[in-house]
């Protein structure tokens, strides 16, 4: 510690000789504590959000362990629930017009393995459509949490 404030006050006295420098323009930086765009911005907005679902839905439709759940549903409606969903969840500005979890997936006797093997497609979609990790991460943690609503098995 003493040799740096020795070498910060040998710096200073020799620049009191010397010929000022020319001030640079400081960087625009953005303050550490500004606030962050909302999650539905930051993965595009409502455009961005129904590709990601309709990718991830054309994954599930296409996998035997997961699909025969949603093979009874009404896809379109399907399709709305789930971007409203993830619009709403991610702040953006729609309403979720759909049942709670548990009401939505009663009876239906979802498993870990299918829970693990939908968030896998979920996985893959993003990372097709280049979601940055920290965005992904974020959605992945605002879903993840529906788990225990969603699985039948102890």
């Amino acid at each position: 510690m003493r040799s740096l404030c020795f070498a910060v006050f040998t710096l200073l006295t020799g620049c009191a000789t010397a010929p000022a420098p020319k001030p640079e323009p400081a960087p625009v930086v953005a303050p550490a504590d500004a606030p962050k765009k909302p999650l539905f911005d930051r993965l595009g907005g409502k455009g961005a959000i129904e590709a990601v679902i309709d990718d991830f839905l054309g994954r599930v439709a296409g996998d035997e362990l997961i699909n025969s759940g949603f093979a009874v549903g009404h896809v379109p409606r399907l399709r709305q629930r789930l971007v409203e969903l993830v619009c709403a969840a991610s702040g953006g500005p729609c309403v979720y017009s759909g049942r709670d979890m548990s009401t939505a997936h009663a009876g239906m006797k979802i498993t870990h393995a299918q829970f693990d093997a939908l968030v896998g497609h979920l996985v893959a979609t993003l990372d097709k459509f280049k979601v940055p990790a920290g965005e992904k991460g974020e959605l992945l943690g605002l879903l993840g949490p529906m788990r225990s609503s969603i699985v039948e098995e102890p």
